[in-house]
């Protein structure tokens, strides 16, 4: 007896497979697993698995047995680490007769065995054509099944089967295409068979039919054959016919896009179809709410639609039909958007087909004209779904927020409303949104359609702008009046959406807005109060910068002025984000930056400058109040209101940079921002509060931001400020941010001979910080990415911009910053492994410039010489 017969294996086989399926403890589970792993692999698995599914013994192994030994089979012959046996052609009767005997068995397993026989027929000699010889034999449902996963070996296997080259799947498809007519005879014949001829539902043998045919026409069986023949072609009816069975529903839309997608001569048989899917299954689907079938039809009419633009933009009956249904199936109202989200790509194509149209021809305008009235209703339809919903508009003071479907749905429109306007031309798209017949009681104004047409206008800014067309505001300033009026406790959770699409309004359209000056200051309250709204701050923060550049000409009046620093002031109470601070604080520098009168813009910079200034005071004057120290609550708020504040004063001299470039500010009111500025950051360096990383990086920051813009007023400071960055660095090791202003310090001035002492003490002293010693393993370079990052930056600057002398006292600190480079450039973290070979590449850069520019032999005290001196050290170990 072979091993494979066995009853004891057979048993033991059972066991296992009882115990994977059922056993109530993983660890025997586990046991089960790794036995049968086992077995897969061992050389009596092919003729145990042919035995159990093959063989006629009664009574009948379980289900979960057959199945293992299905998938076993198939596991085996598809896997490159097994050969396939001397006797495939044995193999191969033996799963047909397995076939056969199964054919009415659960699904799963007559598919298993199936799959098998495909991917033996991919890989031995003569498969397909010994296959399609011996499979007369089979049962139709067998056929059926075995007909169906047969295609799907045209395609790599994704599950990663690296056994089968492309080449011998190209062969494969050749031989298998070669019985395609054979195939849909037969497909042919079995869509005409009488319910229940073979035992099977009529309704399964159709979905059955359909899930083959599906199978072919993706590997291409319809290839070559002429159009006419295609469209009338028996199967294709009954695919479509297919449609008003619920069963066989959606493979059959699947064949049919699959066939519109592959044969160009087809949108024109389906789009003479589109009357008939609109009436009959549309319509009805619509009426009951049949999602499903809303879905699956909405697919189909895309997908002709995109198949063939040109072919609706003619504007046929039929054309228009289909654009009627697909808006019909965008105006649908369901819990998602992916109905309406689906139909995108096809208005997008249409209309840019329509665009693409010669604009001087009479062509291009009767298509333009024939289909305006379309893309209209299609804006109503695209507005009507992108509302905010599930919001009461009588609910005040709750904020809510849009579904994250809806959010990615309104991103997706932008295209496809730039489309629209372009059709209708801006001055209709405008007066479309605006001119609703709202009333002008607050209390009756739908405020989600408001909304709603506030983000479809914001989109289409840069369309409308270049268009130039005359645009009458006095709609955007009412409502703009009306909400600026309202306290937080009159909003509703819809109106602090509505600031947001409003908010974006005005950013997009500052410059014409602004034109006008008594628009200015409603405008600035908005700003102000939209700001104060979690939900839009941003959009708000971004149209008051954006009001503050083009209103340049009146932005710096008195009453203007008044409320811009009323607002800077309201940012003491930390509400907002860090972000948006620093956006206001550049609007209103932009704004104080043009005022004329030296002396007033002096004093406004200053007045802005100090309102932050008592955030970062409170803080300092906590160091003398150890009882408010103690109480952690308080010490964390008021270090936030600090940071903030430091962030604000970063965000100032940001904007003054550009300012001072462009001569707008003098050295006096540079002066005297800097005599505010630096007294006050000096404390708090040498406060115990740098201790805190998010505080030590604002101040940084700050100073570094300050540095660009004052620098000759910071140049006499240098010594004292890269003393108290070096220290803080001592004491806080973990605090990246005092080597990267150091190396921000060593940029603007240490090119200057003057201070080649105070350069050369500040690398000994970052060098001897213990955190920068243990960089001496690649493992220790994988914890430390940002320190790495900022020790790189602070020595490439020190050998850039400091001189001869510096590096010459320096040799022996460079050389073991290059040592540590070479150790970081093998780290596994990615980032500290590039800057290490960054520095390194300076490193060499520097070193070649020096020599090249001195060419004679040089010194051992010149800079190329040292450089090159601690290379050669190095060594090969680099």
């Amino acid at each position: 007896m072979d091993v494979a017969e066995s009853p004891d294996l057979q048993a033991q086989l059972a066991a296992a497979v009882h115990a994977l399926n059922h056993a109530s403890h993983p660890s025997a589970r586990l046991a089960a697993n790794q036995w049968l792993l086992g077995l897969q692999r061992s050389p009596h698995a092919w003729a145990l698995a042919v035995s159990l599914l093959a063989s006629a013994d009664h009574p009948s192994p379980s289900a979960d047995l057959l199945f293992f030994a299905a998938q076993m089979l198939r596991r085996k012959i598809q896997s490159p680490d097994y050969s396939l046996p001397d006797n495939a052609a044995q193999l191969l009767d033996a799963l047909l007769v397995a076939a056969r005997r199964f054919c009415l068995a659960p699904p799963r397993l007559l598919t298993q065995i199936c799959l098998a026989l495909a991917a033996l027929a991919l890989r031995a000699e003569g498969g397909v054509d010994g296959l399609f010889a011996r499979m007369p034999h089979l049962p139709d449902p067998a056929l059926l099944e075995l007909l169906t996963v047969l295609p799907e070996e045209v395609a790599q296997d994704e599950s990663g089967d690296t056994g089968v080259d492309s080449a011998t799947r190209c062969r494969f498809a050749r031989e298998l295409l070669m019985h395609a007519p054979a195939v849909l005879e037969f497909l042919l014949a079995q869509s005409e068979k009488p319910a229940a001829a073979d035992g099977v539902p009529l309704h399964e043998r159709n979905h059955r039919i359909l899930r083959c045919l599906l199978s072919w026409v993706r590997a291409g069986c319809f290839s070559g054959a002429p159009a006419s023949a295609l469209a009338a072609h028996p199967l294709l009816t009954f695919a479509f016919n297919s449609l008003q069975a619920f069963f066989s529903f959606e493979v059959a839309i699947e064949v049919m896009t699959e066939l519109v997608s592959q044969y160009q001569e087809l949108p024109q048989a389906f789009l003479s179809k589109m009357p008939y899917i609109r009436e009959v299954l549309l319509l009805p689907a619509l009426a009951n709410r049949s999602e499903k079938i809303i879905a699956g039809l909405t697919s189909l009419m895309c997908e002709v639609g995109q198949a063939a633009p040109g072919l609706v933009a003619e504007g046929s009956n039929e054309a228009l039909s289909l654009s009627d249904a697909l808006l019909r199936c965008v105006a649908f109202s369901s819990e998602d958007w992916e109905i309406a989200e689906s139909t995108l790509q096809f208005w997008c194509s249409l209309a840019h087909c329509i665009l693409g149209i010669d604009e001087q021809t009479s062509k291009r305008n009767a298509t333009q004209e024939l289909f305006l009235p379309v893309f209209s209703s299609l804006l109503d339809a695209l507005l009507f779904r992108a509302q905010i919903i599930d919001i009461d508009e009588h609910c005040t003071g709750r904020v809510s927020s849009i579904p994250d479907g809806l959010v990615q749905f309104r991103l997706n429109l932008e295209e496809l409303l730039v489309d629209i306007c372009l059709l209708l031309g801006a001055p209709a798209y405008i007066n479309k949104l605006l001119s609703s017949g709202w009333g002008l009681a607050s209390q009756s104004i739908p405020w989600k359609e408001v909304e709603v047409r506030m983000y479809a206008l914001s989109m289409v800014a840069d369309t409308i702008l270049q268009d130039g067309s005359p645009f009458d505001f006095s709609v955007v300033m009412h409502f703009v009046n009306i909400l600026s009026s309202r306290t937080p406790a009159e909003l509703n959770g819809c109106q602090f959406l509505v600031y947001k699409s409003f908010g974006d309004v005005i950013g997009s359209y500052s410059k014409w807005l602004s034109s006008s000056k008594s628009n200015i200051k409603p405008l600035l309250l908005f700003c102000a109060s939209g700001i104060s709204k979690s939900i839009s701050s941003n959009s708000c923060s971004v149209a008051l910068r954006k009001l503050c550049e083009d209103a340049s000409s009146f932005i710096h009046e008195p009453p203007i002025l008044d409320i811009l620093f009323w607002i800077s002031e309201g940012m003491g109470e930390g509400n907002l984000r860090i972000e948006d601070e620093e956006e206001i604080i550049s609007a209103i520098t932009h704004a104080l930056c043009s005022i004329l009168d030296k002396e007033l813009r002096k004093t406004s910079l200053a007045r802005l400058l100090c309102s932050s200034y008592s955030a970062v005071e409170k803080i300092i004057d906590i160091d003398r109040d150890e009882l408010l120290r103690q109480n952690s609550s308080a010490y964390a708020q008021a270090l936030n209101i600090a940071v903030r504040g430091l962030h604000r004063m970063g965000a100032l001299f940001s904007h003054l940079a550009m300012s001072i470039t462009s001569g707008l500010i003098d050295d006096d009111t540079i002066s005297v921002l800097f005599g505010i500025f630096w007294p006050l950051l000096e404390k708090l360096t040498q406060s115990s509060h740098m201790e805190n990383t998010s505080l030590s990086t604002a101040a940084c920051r700050s100073l570094s931001s300050a540095i660009h813009s004052c620098g000759q007023h910071f140049q006499i400071l240098l010594p004292k400020i890269l003393e108290c960055l070096s220290m803080n660095f001592l004491l806080y090791q973990r605090h990246d941010c005092f080597l990267r202003t150091a190396a921000n310090m060593i940029e603007e001035f240490g090119h200057k001979e003057e201070y080649s002492v105070v350069c050369v003490r500040t690398i000994e002293t970052f060098s001897s910080a213990a955190s920068l010693s243990n960089l001496n393993s690649s493992y220790t370079c994988d914890q430390e990415p940002d320190l790495i990052e900022a020790y790189a930056n602070f020595t490439s600057a020190f050998i850039r911009c400091c001189p001869k002398e510096a590096i010459v006292a320096s040799r022996s600190l460079l050389e073991l910053s290059f040592q540590k480079a070479a150790i970081c450039s093998t780290a596994m973290h990615q980032g500290a492994a590039l800057v290490a070979i960054s520095y390194m590449s300076c490193f060499f850069d520097a070193s070649l410039t020096d020599v090249l520019e001195s060419p004679e032999c040089p010194s051992d005290e010149s800079r190329g010489a040292v450089l090159v001196q601690i290379l050669a050290r190095c060594g090969e170990g680099t």
